[in-house]
């Protein structure tokens, strides 16, 4: 009698951890894609994203690294920084580049190969008055009220629909960074933490409520964002998104 309650004891014992191994295989299988992909959002109201090349001696950042020493230099400190977009050989912004409401590169409409030039591409601006928009290349208007803009592509979400050209299960994987507006009109800066194709991307900033969103760069990319423990600060690339702590 006692051997068959031992042996019923270690059949017990044997489906409560064959079960709660299952479980546990379980949860590991239904990570979701917001588990897999950074993010930043920030209220442009209230906050101030900025976009960093050079120092004041004309010396490339290239790193988020020196951008945060050369701030901190000033008495400054970085909330979150990510490379901010697509460049040329020299690290110049291969698009268009607004600092400080002054033009340094202009609006790239040719065509070419690379994600840059799949069509269409686009813009991510902030106006004088601390409006954040994202529009398509073609129906940008070169206006004096803006203070900030980088142009990149792909687009990856366009009147709140993903372009028909990614598609769903692609093999083409990679790191990829973008940037969208939020309904509430604040902006997510997003960044994938594992290699990751287009569509599910874009699905991400589209599933937010992203009316549209833009691709900035993609196996490159690097974020620093402390309040989440991610602490990336090497990288070499060109225009660099910065956002300083609130006082």
């Amino acid at each position: 009698m006692l051997k068959k309650k031992f042996i019923l004891f270690i059949c017990l014992i044997a489906l409560i951890l064959f079960t709660t191994i299952g479980l546990v295989s379980f949860k590991s299988d239904k990570v979701s894609v917001n588990d897999k992909i950074l993010s930043y959002i920030v209220d442009t109201k209230i906050q101030n994203v900025e976009l960093y090349w050079k120092d004041d001696s004309g010396k490339l950042f290239n790193s988020i690294l020196n951008l945060k020493l050369w701030l901190e230099s000033k008495h400054k400190k970085l909330a979150f920084a990510m490379n901010g977009g697509m460049y040329m050989e020299n690290y110049s912004p291969l698009g268009l580049f607004v600092q400080n409401q002054k033009k340094i590169s202009k609006l790239n409409t040719r065509s070419g190969n690379g994600n840059f030039y799949i069509k269409p591409n686009g813009v991510f601006y902030i106006t004088t008055d601390n409006n954040a928009k994202i529009c398509k290349t073609n129906d940008f208007n070169i206006i004096n009220k803006i203070k900030y803009a980088i142009q990149s592509g792909p687009m990856l979400v366009i009147d709140g629909k993903i372009p028909s050209s990614f598609k769903e299960g692609a093999i083409s994987l990679n790191i990829r960074n973008g940037v969208g507006i939020l309904p509430n009109n604040r902006v997510i800066f997003a960044m994938s933490k594992e290699q990751i194709n287009f569509y599910d991307f874009a699905k991400y900033f589209k599933d937010l409520g992203c009316k549209n969103a833009l691709y900035l760069d993609g196996y490159v990319s690097r974020t620093y964002l402390p309040e989440k423990q991610w602490l990336q600060t090497d990288g070499n690339f060109g225009v660099i998104i910065g956002v300083l702590t609130q006082k």
